[in-house]
């Protein structure tokens, strides 16, 4: 049977923040031994609270693995399966929309396809030797050649086409 823990009205407190406090969003931070929930113009606080085990929703491990130039040749074009490559910038918007698709490509397609990302920044000759002049942008490689690109923040299934294509060549 699981414990729990109750908290009694002696936990909580509501105070008046800044007028020019005018931040919306619900956020939260550990401050010693309470918890404070800042609102627009309000502050709710939990004092002598229970210690909390926070848990993070957003975090997650990325599927597609970076590949730098070091790693380039190795992973890409002596890669015995077939090798999809995003590349990408830090700063690009569009490219994290991106990198949710291939991160869930790289899970639909483990064992027959294998997922890289690329920063662009980071290792530009690379970007450069493949005429890559926006991001984001994917490409398909099989047996160390380029075979399909795609252009652009696409829907799922514009990727998907291009993998099929791919893996049937």
């Amino acid at each position: 049977m699981a414990s729990s823990t109750s908290l009694s009205p002696s936990h909580f407190t509501l105070t008046r923040a800044h007028p020019r406090a005018t931040s919306s969003h619900l956020r939260f931070k550990l401050i010693s031994s309470s918890i404070s929930f800042p609102l627009k113009n309000w502050s709710f606080k939990l004092r002598n609270a229970p210690p909390l085990t926070l848990k993070a929703l957003s975090a997650r491990e990325p599927k597609a693995a970076a590949v730098t130039k070091d790693t380039w040749e190795k992973s890409i074009l002596k890669s015995d399966t077939p090798v999809l490559v995003e590349f990408y910038a830090s700063w690009c918007g569009p490219c994290r929309m991106v990198h949710r698709i291939i991160d869930e490509l790289a899970g639909q397609y483990a064992g027959r396809l294998s997922c890289f990302v690329l920063n662009t920044d980071n290792d530009l000759p690379i970007a450069e030797d493949y005429e890559i002049k926006a991001v984001p942008v994917v490409l398909l490689f099989k047996n160390g050649e380029k075979r399909e690109s795609v252009v652009g923040t696409m829907p799922k299934d514009f990727y998907i086409a291009a993998i099929e294509r791919v893996l049937k060549s």
